[in-house]
């Protein structure tokens, strides 16, 4: 039996964000093999975060730059950590290596930081996006170099596995593609999904900590709901998301129905309720949970390219994809308006969810695959020597480094 060890950016809030929710169906996964699961993170505990201890896994606070960590993983001894994000790597892959060597190093990366970040700044000055743009990036060198200290790491969209080995030229032996594990939509759920007359409201849905989020309802305010609103006048945006900045609850408007709703605590039932799903995201990384999350509830989406990008492999899109603002509208009325054009839509993500992220289909070949790294871990290793290269450099420098905060830590107390 395998004994994780789960390093958390965060404590897992599936109602707050999809990265919640992938952890959590990675945590699901493990379970139904069997495995003990230890959660370890940093980051205080916020109200939304689910009661790991209901399921059996034991929650265990730590710190950073403190070699209270070692006597806990030595202890602990597990056999797979589990990164969650890089940077959690970069805090304690050094002190994983040194004290449990043979413990295979996962990374699941939820999304390519670097990828986002580099899209967001090329946004703030107005410019298109180039490939230059991302390799030039300081946190791209950390990203991937985290990718290579790693033993595997776990990839969400086709796109940017084809930008790790395509652009970053990583050997895809260090790469998995694993997308949201769901489950299949069948014929009594569809049954069940509310129809065309009973919707009745553009939805947007997101955690408003996420940068895009934010940009994608101030984009969606002034250059795409006035457009919308013209043409359908009683037709009502709701906007739901966890920790809603003052910025977006200032948006609220009755007159223009530009309703900021706040916290979702059914978000399926919302998502069902809603007639169309609005995602006008100009930057970010990965895929969309609130798109995923659309189809699972029967809802087409209008979104743009970046809001698709990895997320659909060759099947027709679960709605509109549009860039430019005027089309984006008017595809958005065409989509609320036309009940035949909807109903295919509809259909087009239920293929979607039921092709691409079938979590039995999914499953099973990522556990194989992850038993066979275990059994060929030395060969595996061998193969990496970039891997190798950078791991002694962090070994030493991230080490001592470490070693030198948290004795100036212990002298100033």
């Amino acid at each position: 039996m395998n004994n994780i060890l789960i390093i958390g950016s965060v404590w897992p809030e599936p109602n707050s964000s999809a990265a919640g929710s992938r952890m959590m169906q990675l945590i699901a996964l493990f379970l139904s093999e069997g495995w003990k699961i230890t959660f370890a993170s940093t980051a205080q505990k916020g109200i939304q975060k689910v009661d790991l201890n209901t399921l059996h896994i034991e929650e265990v606070l730590i710190e950073l730059n403190n070699s209270s960590f070692d006597s806990f993983i030595q202890k602990l001894k597990p056999t797979i950590v589990l990164f969650d994000r890089f940077m959690t790597e970069e805090q304690f892959g050094w002190r994983v290596t040194e004290h449990c060597p043979v413990a295979l190093k996962i990374l699941d990366t939820e999304d390519l930081h670097c990828l986002r970040k580099a899209r967001h700044q090329v946004l703030k000055k107005n410019m298109k996006f180039e490939i230059a743009d991302l390799l030039n990036s300081e946190i791209a060198k950390r990203e991937i170099a985290s990718i290579y200290r790693c033993d595997l790491s776990l990839i969400i969209s086709t796109y940017e596995m084809e930008l790790l080995s395509d652009i970053f030229k990583v050997e895809t032996s260090l790469l998995y593609f694993l997308p949201f594990l769901l489950d299949k939509i069948n014929d009594e759920h569809i049954e069940n999904l509310n129809p065309f007359e009973k919707r009745e409201y553009f939805i947007f849905i997101g955690n408003f900590l996420h940068a895009p989020n934010v940009d994608a309802v101030l984009y969606l305010k002034k250059s795409i709901w006035p457009m919308i609103r013209k043409q359908l006048p009683k037709a009502e945006m709701h906007i739901y998301g966890a920790y809603i900045t003052q910025q977006i609850l200032e948006l609220h408007n009755d007159k223009e129905g530009f309703l900021i709703k706040g916290f979702a605590k059914d978000a399926q039932k919302v998502v069902s309720n809603a007639r169309v799903c609005v995602a006008p995201l100009r930057f970010g990384a990965g895929i969309r949970g609130k798109l995923t999350e659309a189809m699972q509830n029967g809802t087409p989406s209008i979104t743009t390219s970046i809001g698709v990008e990895g997320m659909h492999g060759d099947l027709p899109w679960s709605g509109f994809v549009e860039d430019i603002p005027e089309n984006f509208a008017d595809k958005a009325v065409e989509l609320y308006s036309n009940k035949s054009v909807w109903e295919k839509k509809q259909q087009n993500g239920i293929k979607i969810i039921n092709q691409i992220y079938d979590k039995e289909k999914l499953s099973g070949p990522f556990i194989k695959h992850i038993r066979s790294l275990q059994a060929n871990i030395g060969f595996h290793r061998n193969q990496n020597f970039v891997g190798a290269m950078l791991q002694h450099h962090t070994l030493q420098s991230t080490k001592y480094l470490s070693k030198w905060i948290e004795e100036k830590g212990n002298t100033s107390k």
